[in-house]
C-alpha cells in the first residue's frame, strides 16, 4: 500500500540521524497530499528541530500547503517544551488533517498525551502504523527512558566452531570487510564502547568510528590496576576522542602517578569497585546513565563478556560468525568465566534477526529480561 511506502520512507529518513540525536530518539516524518510527498524531514541532531517541524519547513521551502494533508511520523509527536517547542502545536497550527503514528513515545512527558492533543484539536490520528518497524528504530531510546540507564549490547566475532582467537591468541581477521564495516556502524550508533585491559594490551585498538560522517563513541577501558600504557592508541588520542579508564578504588592509592599521567593525557580515571575488587558493571552502567550516556557497546574478551552477562546488564548481542574453523581445545570462545553448572543456569536468548554480511553471518539476540532484572 502507498501508505506503508510513505512510512517506510519516514523510517529511512530517521536513520540518517543515527549517532547524532542521542539521547533523543531517531524520528522521521513525511507529509503527503493527493498521493505525493510535499514535505519531509528528520531529527538531524540533538537540540535541532524535530522531524515534524523539519517536514513542515520543507513544505514551506517547496511552496506547498500542508492544509488537509497527511503526516506519517515514526514516533508520537512531542507535546512538551524541551530544546524545542511542542511539535503538536505546530501540527495543529499547520492544518494537517491526519497523522499516522508508528511508535508511541514512552517518555512520561508524552506517553499518549501528544496523540490526545492532536485529536482534541480536530486532527485524525491512526496509531501503531507499521509499529514493529518503527519500534526497531529506537530500542536504545525506549530502554534509556524506561530505565534511566544505557542500553547495553555485547558484540563478538567468532568462527563456525565458536572460537574468537586461535590457540596462540591470533584473531585478525576472523570476519571479512563487510562484517567489520557493520561494526563501525554500531560504533556510530552506540554512545560508548567498552573493552578490558587485556584487549588493550594485546591489540592496542583505537576504538573509533571509521564510517564517513560517523560519530566516535566514548571509549571505556576496564583496568583495575591502571596497566594501560601511556603509549597506547587510546591514551595518545584521548584529547581528540574521549577516554574513560575504570579502575579499582582499592588500588588507586598505589597508582597516583599513573592516574595523574593519564589525566594529563586527556583521559578520565574513574575508580569503581565491587566486592571482588573488579570494576562493578552495575555501578558503571548506573554512572553512565547519570551522565546521559544512553548506550554501551561491549567489545571485550571472554571474561569481560561473562562478567557483563553475569551482572545482568546486557540487553542485546551481536554475534558475527565466520565460515572458518580454528579448532583447539584451548582456543577461547566468546564467553569465559566460571560458566553454567547446569543447562537450566544458561543465559537465555531470543533470536532477533539474521543477516548475511559478505561471507559472514550476523546473528542478533535479545537477552531474556529475567537476567537483566537480577
Amino acid at each position: 500500500m502507498p501508505e506503508q511506502q510513505f512510512m517506510r520512507h519516514a523510517i529511512a529518513l530517521a536513520l540518517k540521524g543515527e549517532g547524532k540525536t542521542r539521547p533523543n530518539p531517531l524520528v522521521g516524518a513525511v507529509i503527503v497530499k493527493d498521493g505525493r510527498i510535499i514535505g519531509e524531514g528528520y531529527h538531524t541532531k540533538y537540540g535541532s528541530l524535530h522531524a515534524e517541524r523539519e517536514a513542515l519547513a520543507d513544505c514551506r521551502r517547496r511552496g506547498e500547503s500542508p492544509l488537509g494533508a497527511d503526516m506519517y511520523v515514526t514516533l508520537e509527536p512531542c507535546c512538551h517544551t524541551g530544546k524545542q517547542p511542542p511539535c503538536t502545536e505546530a501540527l495543529a497550527e499547520s492544518g494537517i488533517g491526519c497523522v499516522f503514528v508508528g511508535s508511541e513515545d514512552p517518555n512520561p512527558l508524552v506517553a499518549g498525551k501528544g496523540i490526545k492533543f492532536l485529536r482534541q484539536h480536530g486532527i485524525q490520528v491512526q496509531t501503531g502504523f507499521l509499529k514493529a518497524e518503527c519500534d526497531a528504530l529506537n530500542p536504545i531510546f525506549f530502554h534509556y527512558i524506561a530505565a534511566g540507564k544505557p542500553y547495553v549490547a555485547l558484540k563478538y566475532a567468532m568462527t563456525a566452531d565458536g572460537r574468537i582467537a586461535t590457540v596462540t591468541g591470533a584473531s585478525k581477521w576472523i570476519t571479512g570487510e563487510a562484517a567489520r564495516n557493520h561494526v563501525h556502524k554500531l560504533r556510530n550508533r552506540y554512545a560508548s564502547i567498552l573493552v578490558g585491559i587485556n584487549t588493550v594490551l594485546r591489540d592496542d585498538p583505537l576504538l573509533n568510528c571509521r564510517i564517513p560522517g560517523g560519530v566516535n563513541p566514548l571509549r571505556i577501558v576496564l583496568d583495575s590496576a591502571l596497566r594501560i600504557p601511556p603509549s597506547s592508541h587510546l591514551v595518545q588520542s584521548a584529547k581528540e576522542i574521549p577516554l574513560m579508564v575504570v579502575c579499582s578504588d582499592s588500588k588507586i592509592n598505589g597508582a597516583a602517578d599513573k592516574k595523574k599521567a593519564l589525566e594529563a593525557a586527556g583521559a578520565e580515571v574513574l575508580p569503581l569497585d565491587s566486592p571482588d575488587g573488579r570494576p562493578d558493571f552495575k555501578a558503571l552502567v548506573a554512572e553512565l546513565g547519570k551522565r546521559s550516556i544512553d548506550s554501551l557497546l561491549i567489545e571485550g574478551g571472554s571474561q569481560v563478556h561473562y562478567s557483563a552477562l553475569k551482572a545482568g546488564v546486557v540487553s542485546h548481542i551481536y554475534s558475527y560468525v565466520a565460515p572458518k574453523i580454528f579448532g583447539g581445545t584451548s582456543a577461547p570462545g566468546p564467553v569465559g568465566g566460571y560458566g553454567a553448572d547446569a543447562v537450566s543456569d544458561a543465559f537465555v536468548l531470543h533470536l532477533a534477526g539474521i543477516q548475511q554480511l559478505g561471507d559472514d553471518i550476523l546473528i542478533e539476540y535479545e537477552v531474556e529480561d529475567v537476567y537483566r532484572n537480577n
